[in-house]
């Protein structure tokens, strides 16, 4: 992994420290002090530490009277000490300070990064890629994590986890390792392994696993009885069930080993299964259930076991079959039958069952003259047959059930498997189906069906190209396939090429033309569509000019300019012909491809009039319901003008501020999406407005690069439109996405691009809102003076308005700044005034801000009881609004208050209520309460 971010500069803590700059220069840091600050902050980035966490990181429990001040000079030479880093990244903000750099420049996050990815790779059967990632993410190991830093309070923190974390990941290297078939060379590593952490039965395990892999049986129960013999005698406790499981399989070895297949009886039986496919990799956990379910089976003598294999188009649903089947004919001594029903044949003429009948009977040797004549006849003559024989019956790409109910046995012996991009909930009811839905390829299976392809050197070759074509045919093996047919036949076409074919195209189908109909993605789709009645084919085709990823009954209901009532069945048709799945109750998906020829199909048989409504609809609805629901999220927010009249539905039903967070979580990738989508279509209103109504959600979840991302699009609406009071809204709010990303210099840019287009608009509410943000972007770079000047202009205009919930803000913000410059009687006087205001507009919110203001001016001033009680009041009213993260704020403060009027047990209790909240958000914070609470 290399080392990415603004400052270009590496901070490894996982050995002796170091800081190097970007061209991997040593930049020293001599002196011990320093070096315990350095860490200490390393440690939290991208958090402020305050001066309280670092004079308990330098002195523990004795600081000296002078320790602030100390503290201070030891930052300013550690400041010096990294002048050869350009810009310095050791920068002040209330409280304390902070490393401004990424988190990728330090060692720590470098090694979780890559101990995901590997757990990602691993998780999609990449054991090679896993086992590479954790070697690397090891090596970022030089010895122990603070190996020289002269801190007992930061090692006893984190030494000890991030020794757990190094055993853990080697741990999932050695699994890899494993199931990669080295065992051979890991038994060295192992028996180190083994005698450095005699007591960690995961290590014993796996050497014994690796012993046996190896042919050394007896050795790997000799280590289990030595595992035995050290638990107990140290531990006093016997193995644990990790080590009793591999224990036992070992013994059953022998007895476990399958003899060898045993060839079929020369006899006559019918074998009409296609070719296995060439090439086939992959859908390993659903060849494991077709396993499961066979062996089924073979337990339940009374029961024919019908297997309903279903999924989109192209998906791969009769190369599974067909390939399972070819991999088990062996089990099945009577025979195979195979009948293509043709369910979606381009010419709209599925197989009868008689033909299909027909084609059995023939196969199963029954001459022509002793066919009865009637079809019922024929059906039970054709069971009769089955009766008592082992036989698979393969029916590939069914209708519907009733074409299939014919075709099934009637006696125990037989394995049935139905493909079908319908789901047959039929077979399911009444002949007990079993149902296989069938999902589109993950990255690593469709990586490895081009390598099965093209060859293994070829794809190695070109990593990139390989990615962009999965990426581009959406893991749908049909398409890959496609693909893959024009790169063999071009064996000196470079990979890249192709890959810019599909890019030029646009996610177009021309690409996956391949000559032939029965291979044409176009027609293959084109024959589902086809299927479909009048109104669910409008719909498909309006489905395509949805953003996506997902959606829900009511954007389904505003593109079809349907009710809501009409548009279930309609859904549910859709979901039946596997155009469209429904991954979660109420929201329905459909993968890029099948978006592209609906996109096509609306295109061929829409007016572009129509295709433009629908469009419209579309997006009236999701801003009319982003904006109902922000309001309710941030009801003292003000709202903007919409460009647009409410939809005839009025947009979707969100009551209360609960359901509108939970609309926006369901919705938010939806409206991410419907940004830039709106934007190239010509909707300009729509994407700022949009984007203005999905900032308090974004904020609330932290997701403020996607806030970057989407308001800078909105700002070229807002641009292209002229639209100057788009343009200062956008402008704010990337100013708050930018100062929750530290990005200072941009946020104050922007606030003050803000300022001046609100100025031109005489909005004196968005200019005092904005001077509000600018104030808070100075105290976070320290210049508390400056910040305190821009929230007095805040007041001074809202009051020159009559705004009071701003003044009420402002008067808050004028009384922590104050407060933060040691003007604690200011500060209360200020924060007295916003309390009565707050108290009249019933901005909860805002109370609990103002309360805990009072609570830390109290504090400062040594009035403990009254510093506890402000606390107190902030805490009520932050559970009441639901602010997980303020409310264990606040907690820290109260404990320190109530240790310091001499309640440490309360204190103590009020620490761990703070810890409990951070542990559950996996805030850093907690650490620095875990520590209070150790000492």
């Amino acid at each position: 992994m290399r080392v990415k971010g603004e400052y270009g500069m590496e901070i490894r803590l996982l050995g002796p420290l170091e800081v190097r700059d970007a061209g991997g220069t040593l930049v020293p840091v001599t002196s011990v002090k320093q070096r315990v600050v350095l860490a200490a902050l390393a440690l939290r980035v991208p958090h402020v530490v305050s001066v309280e966490e670092l004079v308990d990181c330098l002195w523990e429990d004795r600081p000296p009277e002078t320790a602030r001040e100390t503290v201070r000079s030891h930052v300013t030479r550690l400041r010096k000490a990294l002048s050869a880093i350009r810009p310095t990244p050791l920068v002040t903000r209330a409280p304390g300070y902070v490393l401004d750099v990424p988190t990728d420049a330090i060692d720590l996050h470098q090694a979780q990064a890559l101990r995901a990815e590997a757990t990602r790779a691993a998780g999609l059967g990449d054991m090679a890629a896993a086992a590479a990632l954790l070697t690397d993410a090891l090596a970022r190991w030089r010895g122990p994590l603070l190996a020289d830093v002269d801190s007992a309070l930061l090692r006893s923190l984190h030494v000890r986890a991030w020794e757990d974390v190094w055993v853990q990941m080697m741990e999932a290297r050695i699994d890899a390792d494993l199931a990669l078939g080295r065992q051979d060379a890991l038994l060295g590593e192992l028996r180190s392994l083994v005698a450095a952490h005699p007591l960690r039965e995961r290590f014993r395990g796996q050497l014994m696993v690796a012993l046996e892999a190896s042919g050394q049986r007896a050795e790997a129960l000799r280590e289990y009885g030595e595992a035995w013999r050290t638990l107990v005698d140290e531990l006093g406790v016997e193995p644990g069930a990790y080590l009793r499981e591999i224990h036992q399989r070992i013994l059953a070895a022998d007895a476990a080993r399958p003899e060898p297949p045993q060839e079929p009886a020369p006899v006559a039986v019918p074998a009409l299964l296609p070719l296995d496919l060439y090439g086939f990799t992959g859908r390993a956990e659903e060849l494991h259930r077709l396993d499961a379910l066979m062996d089924m089976a073979g337990e339940q003598p009374t029961t024919v076991v019908v297997t309903a294999v279903s999924g989109t188009a192209g998906v791969g649903k009769t190369a599974l079959a067909v390939h399972w089947a070819h991999q088990v004919r062996d089990r099945f001594t009577d025979g195979q039958l195979y009948v293509n029903l043709r369910g979606f044949d381009p010419s709209g003429s599925p197989m009868a069952p008689t033909e299909a009948l027909r084609g059995f009977l023939d196969a199963l040797g029954m001459p022509a003259d002793r066919l009865p004549a009637g079809f019922q006849e024929q059906v039970g003559l054709y069971r009769s047959l089955l009766a008592g024989r082992r036989m698979l019956v393969l029916l590939d790409n069914a209708r519907d059930a009733e074409q299939v109910r014919p075709l099934l046995p009637g006696a125990p012996g037989c394995l049935v498997v139905v493909t079908s991009r319908n789901r047959l909930p039929g077979l399911v009811v009444t002949e007990g189906a079993h149902s296989l839905p069938l999902d589109l390829l993950p990255v690593a299976e469709a990586r490895r069906l081009l390598a099965g392809r093209l060859g293994l050197e070829r794809v190695e070759a070109e990593p990139d190209a390989v990615e962009e074509i999965i990426a581009r045919c959406a893991g749908l093996p049909l398409a890959l396939a496609v693909v893959a047919a024009r790169a063999a036949t071009h064996p000196d076409l470079p990979l890249a090429a192709l890959a810019a074919e599909l890019r030029e195209a646009d996610g177009g189908l021309d690409a996956f033309d391949a000559g032939d109909p029965a291979t044409q993605v176009r027609a293959v789709f084109s024959w589902s569509h086809h299927a479909l009645g009048a109104e669910a084919a409008q719909l498909f085709r309006s489905l395509g000019l949805h953003p996506g990823p997902d959606l829900g009954v009511g954007a389904a209901a505003s593109l079809g300019g349907v009710p809501v009532t009409r548009v279930r069945p309609l859904l549910a048709e859709l979901v039946r012909a596997h155009l469209i799945t429904q991954h979660t109750p109420g929201r329905y998906a459909l993968h890029d491809l099948l978006r592209t020829h609906a996109t096509e199909l609306a295109h061929a048989h829409d007016r572009d009039e129509e295709r433009l409504a629908a469009l419209h609809r579309m997006l009236d609805h999701y801003l009319h319901t982003a904006h109902a629901a922000t309001r309710l999220l941030n009801p003292h927010r003000e709202p903007i003008s919409l460009d647009t009249a409410p939809p005839a539905d009025g947009g979707e039903n969100v009551a209360d501020p609960e359901q509108a967070l939970a609309w926006f979580t369901a919705e938010h990738a939806v409206l991410l999406a419907a940004i830039p989508y709106a934007f190239a279509a010509g909707f300009d209103a729509h994407a700022w407005q949009i984007a203005w109504s999905l900032t308090d959600f974004l904020d609330r979840q932290g997701r403020w690069q996607e806030q970057v991302t989407i308001q800078e699009i909105a700002l070229k609406a807002a641009c292209r439109a002229g639209d100057t009071a788009g343009q200062a809204h956008t402008h704010r709010n990337l100013g708050w996405a930018h100062a929750r990303l530290d990005h200072l210099y941009d946020a104050h840019a922007h606030f003050l691009l803000a300022v001046n287009l609100y100025g031109e608009l005489g909005d004196h509410i968005g200019q005092a809102h904005t001077h509000g943000n600018i104030s808070g972007v100075l105290e976070r770079q320290g210049r508390y003076q400056d910040a305190l000047a821009h929230a007095q202009r805040a007041l001074e205009l809202f009051k020159a308005v009559g705004h009071r919930t701003g003044q009420a803000r402002a008067l808050n913000a004028v009384g922590w700044r104050h407060a933060l410059l040691g003007h604690y009687d200011k500060a209360l006087d200020h924060c007295h005034q916003a309390l009565t205001l707050h108290r009249e507009s019933g901005d909860r919110y805002g109370q609990a801000n103002t309360w805990d203001s009072t609570g830390y001016a109290h504090h400062q001033l040594g009035q403990h009881e009254r510093a506890i009680t402000c606390y107190q009041h902030a805490l009520d009213l932050f559970r009441e609004v639901g602010h997980r993260y303020h409310e264990a704020d606040t907690l820290t403060r109260l404990g320190t208050a109530q240790l310091e009027a001499g309640r440490a047990d309360v204190a103590r209790r009020t620490w761990q209520r703070a810890l409990d909240i951070f542990d559950e958000l996996g805030h850093p914070d907690a650490d620095r309460i875990r520590a209070k609470l150790a000492r």
